[in-house]
């Protein structure tokens, strides 16, 4: 299906801007550092990894400075799929489809817009078995 025919088209502008966030933390025009990663996520984010693992934004924060830190380029993944439904005043959940390689995920976010900018509330992968 079309985007635009879930997407309610009021939404279609907060999906292109969500849209680019995605996935998150793998962006770096929208920067690399701890510091950018805490600005991207509200203070009580959390996630569920693919593994079914949840994870505390400390943890996410620690692993991407580590990840960093000794990494080169970053992978370049392609994404599809993409879906915004409004939850509530000013928060909204992003769905699409992640393939890395070999592996594919759908992925969820649920996106704040705050004064200083969008913020991820909550992440969660998970493995599409064939």
């Amino acid at each position: 299906m079309e985007p635009s025919l879930i997407t309610a088209p009021a939404l279609e502008a907060v999906l292109r801007e969500l849209q680019r966030r995605e996935p998150l933390f793998h962006h770096p025009e929208l920067g690399t550092t701890r510091r950018d990663f805490e600005a991207m996520t509200a203070a009580d984010f959390w996630e569920i990894g693919a593994s079914g693992r949840r994870y505390s934004r400390e943890y996410v924060l620690s692993v991407l400075a580590d990840a960093r830190a000794g990494s080169g380029p970053i992978d370049v993944w392609s994404t599809t799929d993409f879906h915004c439904r409004q939850l509530g005043r000013n928060v909204y959940l992003l769905t699409y489809t992640l393939f890395q390689g070999e592996r594919t995920t759908r992925r969820s976010t649920i996106w704040e817009q705050t004064p200083d900018g969008w913020q991820a509330v909550f992440h969660q992968g998970t493995v599409v078995e064939d």
